[in-house]
């Protein structure tokens, strides 16, 4: 199976799906959120399992989401 194929975490694909929704690149989600960049690919890719509290609630609160929205 191919690394762009692999299934993704939950809350990898909720990022990216919320995201999208808003209509917003990963560039412009790390702005808003203020968190690095290459925070954002990393989660989004899947790379980073377990961010950090204090990230997931930044990028929820970029996205206009609740944490729980994220990782259910």
């Amino acid at each position: 199976m191919n690394k762009s194929r692999k299934k993704l975490p939950v809350i990898a694909r909720n990022i990216r799906n919320y995201r999208h929704k808003k209509g917003i690149s990963q560039d412009k989600l790390s702005k808003f959120a203020y968190v690095s960049f290459n925070t954002i690919t990393k989660i989004e890719a899947g790379d980073t399992l377990n961010p950090t509290i204090e990230t997931m609630v930044k990028i929820a609160k970029a996205l206009g989401v609740a944490i729980e929205d994220l990782v259910k």
